[in-house]
């Protein structure tokens, strides 16, 4: 299922499973958590965390608490064969908008992916929460197909049947994660608004607007009732959750208590995307979805950041991230798998060589070929195949002759480089020249932003911004900046209209 930019499905998924089990809560007692506050359930920025865990994190996760889904394998929205961790995992960071662009009647995923312009959904925290107040599906070692087919309760609003449609658990993750973005960057689309205020029911937790409520026949009661409270979304995410599930109790407080649970705060100074090093110790560490994860050797560092962005820590702030995957091999690196299929690494992709042909066309060297094991490329998800037709595979920098616009020329895509960019980017690649018909052979894909990690301020005004998460994080003021120990001299001042292509993030603040 594609993002689109008017999406206004609006289905409640009640947790009907498991959730929303309402009659039970009219005699049993609930015992609510102090800090649950209904207004602010979950902070923007957490839904937004799509970075929070990679595949073997989720992976991982899933094996701690025996879930099922550990071992389960089904179809994903498409239509393939995956791990459910890969199914989470691809519903957060692998989908695509192709609004305007002309696809065969059953698209594949390859076609998506080499047409459609990639994107990111949601905190994949959040899907595992999710799948658990719906179906109790992270805990679970034995659950029921119906369960699985309807695994976060999409396209089953209260009181209704269930769209076939969207049955199976590929489809309900996948279709999940992109409601929720949608909740989240189309607002106005959407009944439950930040700001406005609706009456629920105590004991059952049922949010009504008036005007829903006076349609109802229920205004008298809201009026005089003593057991009706009223809640204000202070933030888009609450919104969000109350447009997906319109119950404080057990639905959306089951979300605050799961997410909690699973993934308590601790005191992290430093944000996704810096590089890290805790004092007398030579190990370098990338933080990443709230993780640390250490760089296995120098080349592997090298290849993608600069000594000068390590930032020297404390063993105690260090200790206080989990463990995650190694960083093992340089970026660029070709590696070969037992089951001798050869893979060029290239950022978060690995790109699988098609045959002896393509490989001795492009004109790679075999003895650069590195072992990998299965588990090694378990981070890394399957991008396009390089064949012996493939052009341009470690990336050139072209410019347009009648436009003057730069590209980054890469397998067969073409991505815009801003000018600004080309001295930290790529210093000293070579810009060939190309007319505007030779280079629309070549698909257009997302512009090429700033690395995560990299220090920018525009300029016309002095704050400081860590790219963090594909957003814009400001810090709280320079003595923050100064104390947490990150250089000055790495700070990149970009325009005011570059830094609009990231969205404003959480403030950095101790």
């Amino acid at each position: 299922m594609n993002y689109q930019k008017n999406m206004k499905i609006n289905l409640i998924a009640c947790g009907a499973i498991i959730a929303c089990l309402l009659p039970s809560l009219a005699s049993a007692q609930i015992n609510i958590d102090a800090t649950f506050n209904p207004n602010r359930i979950l902070e923007d920025s957490e839904m937004f965390n799509y970075n929070s865990m990679g595949l073997p994190e989720i992976q991982n996760f899933l094996n701690s608490k025996g879930s099922f889904l550990s071992t389960y394998n089904t179809l994903n929205t498409y239509g393939d064969t995956r791990s459910a961790a890969q199914i989470i995992y691809d519903a957060t960071h692998n989908n695509y908008d192709c609004s305007g662009i002309s696809l065969s009647d059953k698209p594949t995923e390859a076609e998506r992916k080499s047409k459609c312009r990639p994107i990111t959904t949601v905190n994949p925290k959040f899907l595992l929460v999710l799948l658990q107040k719906e179906a109790s599906l992270v805990t679970d070692s034995a659950p029921s197909q119906g369960r699985l087919d309807w695994a976060t309760g999409y396209g089953c609003p209260d009181s209704w049947v269930c769209n076939p449609y969207y049955k199976g658990f590929g489809k309900q993750v996948n279709s999940a994660s992109l409601q929720f973005l949608a909740y989240m960057k189309e607002p106005e689309n959407y009944g439950f608004k930040v700001g406005q205020t609706y009456i629920a029911k105590d004991k059952y937790g049922i949010l009504k607007s008036t005007a829903r409520a006076i349609n109802d026949g229920d205004y008298n009661a809201i009026m005089s009732s003593p057991d009706r409270v009223s809640v204000t979304p202070e933030n888009q995410v609450t919104a969000a959750l109350y447009n997906y599930t319109p119950h404080i109790y057990n639905g959306n407080y089951n979300t605050y208590k799961l997410f909690n649970t699973y993934f308590p705060k601790v005191s992290r100074l430093y944000p996704d995307g810096s590089i890290i090093k805790a004092d007398g110790d030579s190990k370098v560490w990338l933080v990443a979805g709230g993780l640390k994860k250490p760089f296995a050797n120098w080349a592997a560092f090298a290849s993608r950041f600069h000594p000068e962005q390590i930032v020297t820590v404390t063993s105690a702030d260090l200790e206080n991230y989990p463990l995650g995957s190694e960083i093992k091999f340089a970026n660029y690196s070709l590696v070969q798998t037992p089951d001798k299929k050869i893979y060029l690494l290239v950022d978060k992709e690995k790109r699988q060589i098609a045959n002896s042909a393509a490989f001795k066309k492009i004109g790679f060297n075999p003895d650069e070929v590195e072992d990998a094991t299965l588990e090694d490329l378990a981070v890394y998800t399957l991008g396009k195949t390089i064949t012996a037709t493939s052009t341009y595979v470690t990336g050139a920098l072209f410019q347009d002759s009648k436009t003057a616009e730069i590209f980054y020329v890469e397998n067969g895509t073409r991505a815009l480089v801003d000018k600004l960019l080309l001295d930290i980017k790529y210093p000293g690649k070579k810009i060939a020249k190309k007319t505007t018909k030779e280079l629309k052979v070549f698909a257009t894909t997302t512009p090429i932003l700033l690395d995560e990690g990299t220090l920018v301020r525009t300029d016309s005004f002095p704050t400081i911004y860590l790219i963090s998460g594909g957003q814009k994080r400001p810090f709280g003021d320079d003595a923050t900046f100064t104390k947490l120990g990150y250089n000055p001299d790495n700070i990149i001042t970009v325009t005011s209209k570059f830094l609009y292509n990231y969205d404003m993030g959480e403030s950095i603040i101790q």
